[in-house]
């Protein structure tokens, strides 16, 4: 099972790590694709005071259907280069959800 996943998404202890790229002050908030190792994502926030994380966080809790606690920013606060924790969802859950 663990071979299907795509580079951006991999299991952990309790639940699954995702490995994003932000592109802040975008015109709409869109999952572009995969690049590289990493899901790119387009916000609408500016990178300034954590907005752009928390439109982030805002955004994978109304694509993926959980709440917004299931999500933490795990790695890469001031970066654009994240790495996020999601709690309770399994792997073709969150795929089919990202999509």
């Amino acid at each position: 099972m663990t071979s299907a996943a795509p580079a951006y998404l991999s299991p952990h202890a309790d639940g699954l790590l995702l490995a994003v790229k932000v592109q802040p002050r975008a015109s709409a908030n869109a999952i572009v694709g995969p690049l590289g190792a990493e899901l790119r994502i387009k916000v609408t926030a500016p990178p300034v005071d954590a907005a752009a994380n928390e439109a982030l966080i805002r955004f994978l809790a109304e694509k993926l259907d959980c709440p917004r606690n299931c999500i933490e920013l795990f790695r890469g606060h001031t970066s654009r280069h994240k790495l996020l924790k999601l709690r309770g969802l399994d792997l073709a859950t969150a795929l089919a959800r990202l999509a």
